[in-house]
This record gives C-alpha cells, structure tokens and sequence, in this order.
C-alpha cells in the first residue's frame, strides 16, 4: 500500500495555450508536470547549474557578461546565476504563466525569491522560439532549459528550437563569442552534428554523472568570433 507521502498532492493545475501544466508536491520535493510530462523537481538541481557555471566558464575575461536563461522552472538556473556577482544582466524567458506565478507568490519562492528580487534580473513573459526571432537584445550567453532536451521537446512546436530555424535565432541574438548552452536529460549525438552545421564551434558535451542510468547533459557551442 502507498504511503502518505507516496502519493504526490497536486497544489495547482492550470490549463494555458500550451496545454496543462501542473505543480506538485511528491515527499519533500516539488514537481512541475508539462501536458502529463514530467519536467524538473526540487531534488537536486546539479545539471542545472552546471547549465550556468559551463556557460560561464566559456567565456573567459568577459567583464560581467549578459545571460538569456530559456525556462524559468523551478528556479535553479535563476537562483544560481543570481548568486553570481561574475554575470551581468540576467533575463529569463518563461511562456507559462502559471509558472511565474508560482515563484512570484506560491511555493516555489523560497528557491527564486531573492533571485527574483536582484536588480539584474527581468523575467519575460513570452515563448522562447518568438523571442529569440524577435528580440532586439544580443547577449554573452544562452541557457536553455525548456524541454527534455533536443530529442525529447515538451511541445512539437518547440522541436523547431534544435533545428536550423532555431539555431539561426541562437546566432543571431549571441553576441560574437558568445555561447549557447542546452541542458538534455540524456546526450544528443545527432543535436553536436547541428550545432556544428549551424556554424557554431568547440562543440562539446558536459555529463552529470548519476548512480544509475543516463546522465543529465549541457551541450555547449560557441558563436564564431
């Protein structure tokens, strides 16, 4: 028989122009849940802020370098750039507005509220794949967190992101040297082959290790000088 604290309470669920998106509470931990796919939780946040030190760390001697973080989610990127005095301008993209909410006055602000509060920080409202063709602002680097990875999109619309379309966008609001990086819940040997038809360089992929099973991944590239 299940337990109490087997069975996971649903806090919120919300239906937007994306389908339904559901917070959760399972144990200790929170889940968000993207039309019945499982997201991220609150368990650990390892590979997401490898997400933002790797983006980091390719981009020696930059003075205090600008950051697009594609996906607020439970707010580990967020939180761990903000607690970063080395980044610049922090602006996070989040299309669910659930999930805004859900940090600005519910239970996912004890990991984001000081993030929130930085005076570096913007959160925009808006999809990704929009933005990024949209935008007029260039940054250092791109974080992008939005799916399961290339392989594994929580939408058929946001395959578009991996593609040449999407890479494109990528390009062309990174500034000369700047880097993109895509968090993955299991490498993409096929997705390096794009970043690398797309133009961009040092193409690499960084592994979490894990007791068991696949390892999380970020997929780095840089834009060409």
């Amino acid at each position: 028989m299940p337990t109490f604290h087997d069975t996971p309470e649903v806090l919120d669920r919300r239906e937007g122009p994306h389908g339904e998106v559901v917070l959760r509470r399972h144990g200790g931990r929170l889940e968000i849940i993207a039309n019945g796919t499982f997201l991220m939780d609150t368990s650990d946040g390892r590979s997401e802020r490898l997400l933002v030190d790797a983006a980091l760390a390719a981009l020696p001697g930059r003075d205090h370098p600008d950051v697009l973080i594609g996906g607020l989610g439970v707010g580990f990127s967020l939180a761990h750039a903000a607690a970063d005095p080395r980044w610049g301008r922090i602006t996070v993209v989040e299309r669910e507005h659930a999930i805004v909410e859900w940090h600005r006055s519910g239970p996912l602000g004890a990991l984001s509220a000081e993030a929130l509060a930085d005076p570096r920080t913007d959160v925009v409202e808006a999809d990704l794949v929009a933005h990024l063709h949209e935008t007029s602002a260039t940054y250092d680097a791109l974080c992008l967190d939005i799916d399961n990875g290339p392989d594994w999109t929580v939408t058929e619309d946001n395959g578009a992101l991996y593609g040449e379309a999407g890479l494109a966008a990528c390009t062309r609001v990174l500034r000369p040297g700047g880097v993109l990086a895509v968090w993955s819940a299991q490498p993409s040997p096929e997705f390096e082959g794009t970043l690398r038809n797309a133009g961009f360089q040092q193409v690499r992929t960084e592994e979490i290790p894990v007791a068991r099973g696949v390892p999380d991944v970020v997929h780095l590239g840089i834009r060409p000088g």
